[in-house]
């Protein structure tokens, strides 16, 4: 998985630099981009699935799609073990499913791998768990506050700003998340870093 560089960076003269920064060109969200839907257990214990699972695309955020028959669904957390775009292994646990409902539940970490993930005991075998992609890209960085300037998709500014979310000391939860759908196209964010 690629580290995400930044494209480049100019001094305004103040300390601050200026980044423009390729995201790469991810795919199109999917709800079995990292894990096809699994059957999972009815019974005592979580089911940690290691085997199967493909890596995002690029960095980006995580979801986990409970299928199948719907009172079997327990509110239950999936948490997926991975890795961060600076290589630093990280886990989420990502939102409850709702009780007796199939449907997504979306994360907020950038994962550029994932390891593994782990699935508590359902109530009922007719339940399954498949892990995906969605549409908030790594950013790299460590940001303070929200510093993007404008976001370009396929080489066109977006006309709506990105939402960002910045940590200064978690790396995995710098993203920005496009108005726009991704589609296999190029993503360059233009931001300030001091």
């Amino acid at each position: 998985m690629p580290v995400i560089e930044p494209a480049a960076a100019v001094n305004d003269g103040t300390g601050t630099r200026i980044i423009s920064q390729s995201l790469g060109s991810p795919a199109a969200a999917s709800a079995t981009a990292v894990h096809a839907a699994l059957a999972v257990l009815a019974s005592a214990g979580p089911q940690v699935v290691t085997s199967g699972i493909t890596s995002p695309d690029v960095p980006r955020n995580l979801t986990a799609t409970a299928g199948g028959t719907a009172g079997d669904v327990a509110a239950v957390q999936v948490t997926v073990t991975g890795t961060d775009a600076s290589g630093a292994v990280i886990t989420e646990a990502l939102p409850a499913f709702t009780l007796d409902t199939t449907g997504i539940v979306t994360g907020s970490k950038a994962f550029a791998t994932v390891t593994s993930y782990s699935v508590p005991a359902m109530d009922g075998t007719g339940a399954t768990v498949a892990i995906g992609t969605g549409e908030k890209l790594g950013l790299g960085a460590h940001l303070a506050r929200n510093t993007v300037i404008a976001a370009y998709l396929a080489g066109t500014k977006e006309g709506t700003a990105p939402t960002v979310a910045v940590s200064a000391s978690v790396l995995s939860s710098n993203t920005v998340d496009l108005n726009s759908s991704l589609a296999g196209t190029e993503v360059i964010v233009d931001y300030y870093q001091s």
